[in-house]
């Protein structure tokens, strides 16, 4: 079938100006700081929600579209898909926080490490003071689950901001931003070591409307990881294992989800020692760098080894995820059928949305060992799908090294449509929607999609008007 070819410049323009109206809606129907927030049904509120999704929609137009060029006949160079990334993403990058509140949890976090509070047996509530008002009352008395790295960067940005909360969130998002640096780099690298296209591979892992809103507007620390997990990566396949294995697992210690990582570098390693225990030895020397840089990385960041016991923070009561969603449901059903067993419905989910994972990850790996960086793709997605909780920037983690290693179109093509669909499921800030918020963001996308036609049809007739060059109309 005969791909129409899609004029870049005009994917450019369309997804800047959707960015820019992102931006411009966020500002006053954004994640704002506590003093400069407004009443959800005020006017600017609802006008800026509505000018959000405007260009929400009209950036994944653009994203889409662009994908049909990259399949084109003449697809865009890689200079011309950086130019990309840079116009989409920098009206986001003076936006305040969208679609969601965590980087002020960050900062407090931070903060409470500067002022010695073991952020691993307390929440932000410890703290006190300014940053402490910024943080969802939900997460108050909650203790971190992040490990030593991240810690040791929000405490880098806390210090420097002292309680300026704007020059906090820039900081936290600057460092978000060297992370999708690292992951702009190693996707190319990756994708030609995994045999995949480069531009495709950049168009799904880095132009994805998921990094451009969670990872630079919502300045999450999920960059970081992916930057450090890609560098490790790309080290691992370049045969300078030990390097590899210190980057996977700094990763790892930013968000845990990162030391599955681990299992690739052993096998990448494995394939260049000889004798029959080759992945014997490559595990056991994995395990002693990893080691090694556990213990330097915890003692640098003084912060003790409390993140372990941390992993089983509680999450979100109203979470979306399939295992606490089907919880909730067979919760209901048993208190209506008058059992005392409906209390423990949401932890049997649980527990057995672990398993279902365990059982994924063995199949991804089991099934495409000769492939550990699709493998390990996989299995976070599977990490992130069925655990007990999800948010949209959690598929990132299995989606950026599927983009780079993922060897068929259908699994690619069904991230794409999940990556659609998910940069839409949140509101920017951050807060479930009440009906009156959901019409005006339907709104907004249906305004979106109505101008596209608009200008569709406007530009169509010129050309056609306008002829072949050198022709009369």
């Amino acid at each position: 079938m005969r791909v129409p070819v899609v004029d870049t410049r005009r994917c450019q323009l369309l997804g800047l100006v959707g960015s820019a109206a992102l931006a411009a809606g966020g500002a006053t129907a954004g994640a704002l700081p506590v003093r400069e927030a407004l009443a959800p049904g005020s006017g600017r509120a609802a006008v800026g929600l509505a000018a959000a999704y405007f260009g929400l929609v009209l950036l994944v137009a653009a994203w889409v579209l662009l994908g049909r060029s990259i399949r084109g006949p003449e697809p865009p160079g890689r200079r011309t898909l950086l130019l990309t990334l840079g116009l989409w993403a920098a009206p986001l990058i003076v936006a305040p926080p969208l679609f969601s509140r965590d980087v002020y949890s960050y900062l407090a976090q931070g903060a409470m490490v500067d002022a010695r509070i073991d952020v691993y047996a307390y929440g932000p509530s410890r703290l006190g003071g300014p940053l402490t008002d910024e943080v969802a009352p939900l997460w108050q008395h909650t203790p971190t689950p992040y490990g030593p790295v991240f810690l040791a960067c929000a405490k880098g940005i806390a210090d420097f901001s002292r309680t300026e909360v704007s020059t906090g969130v820039f900081g936290m998002r600057l460092v978000a931003l060297l992370g999708v640096a690292a992951m702009v780099v190693c996707l190319p690298a990756l994708a030609r070591h995994c045999g995949a296209e480069p531009a495709a591979a950049f168009w799904l892992g880095a132009l994805n409307p998921l990094v451009l809103l969670h990872l630079v507007g919502g300045a999450h620390n999920d960059a970081i990881m992916l930057g450090l997990l890609g560098a490790g990566l790309v080290a691992a396949l370049g045969r300078r294992p030990v390097l590899a294995a210190v980057l996977v697992t700094l990763a790892a210690l930013v968000k845990a989800p990162a030391a599955l990582g681990l299992l690739a570098v052993v096998l990448l390693w494995g394939r260049h020692l000889g004798g029959r225990a080759r992945r014997l030895k490559a595990a056991l020397a994995v395990l002693g760098v990893a080691a090694a840089t556990t213990a330097a990385a915890t003692a640098l960041a003084g912060t003790g080894y409390g993140w372990i016991a941390a992993l089983d923070t509680p999450v979100s009561p109203q979470n979306w995820s399939l295992t606490s969603s089907l919880g909730r449901m067979t919760s209901a059903l048993l208190e209506n059928a008058g059992s005392g067993l409906a209390q423990f419905a949401v932890p049997a989910w649980h527990l057995l949305g672990l398993a279902a994972t365990a059982t994924a990850v063995l199949i991804a790996w089991r099934r495409h060992l000769p492939r550990p960086v699709y493998a390990l793709g996989l299995s976070l997605t599977a990490v992130a799908v069925l655990g007990p909780a999800i948010r949209p920037w959690y598929v990132l983690w299995g989606l950026f090294l599927i983009a780079a290693a993922g060897p068929d179109r259908p699994m690619r093509r069904a991230v794409a449509i999940a990556s659609a669909v998910l940069a839409l499921a949140v509101l920017p800030s951050g807060f479930a929607p009440d009906r009156a918020q959901l019409a005006l963001a339907a709104g907004g996308g249906v305004l979106a999609m109505l101008t596209m036609l608009c200008a569709y049809r406007i530009t169509g007739r010129t050309a056609a008007g306008t002829g072949p060059v050198g022709s009369t109309a």
